[in-house]
């Protein structure tokens, strides 16, 4: 970025912040996760929640003490990005008892929330614009590469995929490397052979078996129209200095450089750098089923993930001159798999996978919270006989075709499942150790549920059940709301 780019992006930044402190009304919410987080039941939980009179939101204080007045859908704000589909999301959700396709581009929705202010210097009627903007994880895990060469890009993914987890799934790729010899020249054919190769790889880590956070390029596994351009037939090379020019290397060089420059910059200037406030949203359940390599690839991608924030506390100078995201929540999804006694036990082992990620954003006063929440509730507990003994299960509606001992569910009959227990030393996850459950009892924290059958609110309208997601919009919003 050239710095007269960079000026005049710092200058617009400053434009949009001075309107935004001075009126005090609007806010940027980002929402991430890498794959299979559940963004778009978070997204579409929370839009509902917010624009349905009678949700169930107790942690929400001014939802609690009826302060809220109503929510209101508003038209996009952004010509340039698309808007988030909650309608279709909704209908998905609650008529058709499914779960909503995965987004996997940026995309943007805006709401205007009025409240009853509490006190301080102005109160009465007001009004929050919130702007929720989505976009996935792995483009966050792009931003690091701004700040890294190819020739360090390269070695790191290369010392990355030798590691014991990795190493298989990258046989075929790193194989074909090594064949390739000292210096090859430059080649097309050998270029998209090599990107499809390492793309295979990526595609191979982040499958349910092995759960393991890709590496970037974020792009490689979410094209979009991008699919085939230069820009992402590129793969590591192991490079000890300057490419030699006319080399496979310096080819490979000349497309990071522009991914960088046309995909992920772009990324970070007109949407990243705009943000007040983030929620990261985490599987850890996922990882953990998947054993330690899992679970310890995850932990980097976290630490990698906050050090893409310009996190810090916002002064009045530093609102006014470089915006700065504030807060960062990381929610643990899925606890409705769980019972509601492991529930603090899956914070904890967010909160140790996030430990080194959090003491970096807490260094320069960004406020950190970490939550296990379901947005959308797919199972209730109960308590199960088995002879003299109660045992704690969820119940739910498995999803058509799922099996549970034996037995194969038509989408319509609920079953109850024994979920086991997480450990009660966080450190016992990161070992490997897992849920504990009784010998021989099938592990069944990956049942796939359908949505729950919608309750009906005060007026009649469809609520979704959650858990803890009027915790998280209390961090998010909460202050935004006195």
């Amino acid at each position: 970025m050239s710095l007269l780019t960079d000026l005049a992006f710092e200058a617009r930044n400053t434009a949009r912040s001075v309107a935004d402190y001075v009126t005090g009304t609007g806010l940027r919410l980002g929402v991430t996760g890498l794959s299979r987080a559940g963004k778009t039941v978070f997204i579409t939980a929370l839009v509902q929640a917010l624009t349905t009179p009678g949700a169930r939101l107790p942690v929400l204080r001014a939802a609690a003490e009826g302060r809220i007045t109503r929510g209101v859908l508003q038209p996009q704000p952004d010509d340039a990005v698309p808007r988030f589909a909650v309608e279709d999301h909704l209908t998905a959700l609650t008529l058709e008892r499914r779960w909503p396709e995965s987004t996997r581009r940026i995309s943007e929705i805006r709401i205007t929330i009025d409240y009853e202010r509490r006190g301080g210097w102005r109160p009465g009627p007001a009004s929050l614009t919130l702007d929720i903007v989505d976009y996935p994880g792995e483009w966050l895990l792009d931003l690091p590469l701004l700040g890294k060469s190819y020739a360090q890009w390269s070695a790191e993914t290369l010392e990355a995929s030798a590691a014991a987890a990795r190493a298989p799934l990258a046989a075929a790729w790193r194989g074909h490397t090594a064949l390739l010899g000292a210096d090859p020249p430059a080649s097309e054919d050998e270029a998209r052979r090599c990107a499809d190769l390492f793309t295979a790889y990526l595609r191979a880590s982040r499958a349910d078996l092995y759960a393991l956070s890709t590496l970037p390029p974020g792009r490689f596994l979410m094209p979009g129209d991008l699919e085939g351009t230069p820009m992402l037939t590129f793969a590591p090379l192991p490079v000890a200095g300057p490419a030699r020019p006319g080399s496979l290397a310096a080819m490979m060089e000349r497309r990071y450089e522009s991914y960088k420059a046309l995909v992920v910059r772009p990324f970070f200037r007109d949407h990243f750098a705009r943000l007040d406030r983030q929620i990261v949203l985490v599987d850890a359940l996922s990882a953990l089923n998947s054993g330690p390599a899992a679970v310890r690839d995850l932990q980097n991608a976290m630490t990698d993930v906050l050090q893409a924030y310009r996190a810090g506390r916002s002064s009045l100078l530093s609102t006014l001159f470089r915006p700065r995201i504030d807060r960062i929540l990381f929610a643990a999804t899925k606890a409705d798999h769980l019972h509601h006694t492991s529930h603090d036990r899956l914070e904890s082992i967010l909160r140790l996978l996030v430990a080194r990620a959090i003491a970096k954003a807490e260094d320069v006063g960004a406020k950190i919270d970490v939550i296990a929440l379901a947005a959308v509730r797919a199972t209730r507990e109960a308590a199960v006989r088995d002879g003299r003994d109660a045992l704690d299960a969820i119940v739910g509606t498995p999803l058509p075709g799922e099996v549970i001992d034996g037995q194969t569910f038509d989408g319509l009959a609920e079953a109850a499942i024994f979920p086991g227990d997480l450990p009660g030393d966080p450190k016992a996850a990161l070992r490997g150790d897992g849920l504990a459950l009784a010998e021989g009892e099938n592990d069944y924290r990956f049942v796939r549920f359908r949505p729950p059958v919608p309750e009906a609110g005060p007026d009649g309208a469809a609520v979704l059940p959650h858990i803890r997601l009027d915790r998280a919009l209390q961090f998010l919003l909460g202050d935004k709301l006195s």
